[in-house]
């Protein structure tokens, strides 16, 4: 029976570490993690690691690696997409409210997405398509703002700064 390296994961209640994160990267024979240990970097490197899962074929994330990388895109859906009109789920790991417009405030909201990790990372990176993956059922959308293909794929970082221009900066 095969298993999908991203949905097939070790149920383990452990939060995301720079340990942990490091234990799964030499796992798969990736260099260690060196980065900030701070969370939205961990993040980072968390979806860099399931990347690598995915890309090995074999190997499986554990569940805090694949939940730091579910909250990653999440959180840079948020960024991309500000608002509060489109609930994304990604069950059990995390859920974010974006996009603009009429947001709701109490009970269930009316334009939901809900996906597992697979889904998103596949969405997020490219390696998936937003109408292949609603016709196949690997998203489930409802609401008539619960659309994400203008979103996706993510750009994963945000640009890096534009050199300064020396010659405004230099008195002439």
């Amino acid at each position: 029976m095969g298993h999908d390296p991203v949905t097939s994961v070790a149920m383990s209640r452990k939060s995301l570490s720079l340990a942990l994160l490091n234990e799964q990267r030499t796992a798969l024979g990736l260099p260690a993690y060196t980065g900030a240990d701070e969370p939205a970097a961990l993040r980072r490197a968390a979806l860099d690691t399931v990347l690598a899962c995915i890309e090995a074929g074999s190997a499986e994330p554990s569940r805090p690696v694949v939940k730091g990388a579910v909250r990653f895109l999440l959180d840079r859906l948020a960024e991309l997409a500000p608002g509060r009109s489109v609930e994304v789920r990604v069950p059990p790991h995390a859920a974010v409210q974006c996009i603009d417009g009429p947001h709701h405030t109490r009970g269930t909201p009316p334009n939901v997405v809900e996906m597992d990790a697979a889904a998103l990372i596949a969405l997020a990176t490219g390696r998936l398509a937003w109408a292949d993956a609603v016709a196949d059922g690997r998203v489930r959308a409802s609401g008539a703002r619960a659309d994400l293909s203008d979103h996706l794929p993510l750009p994963i970082d945000p640009p890096a700064d534009p050199p300064a221009d020396r010659e405004a900066a230099e008195p002439g």
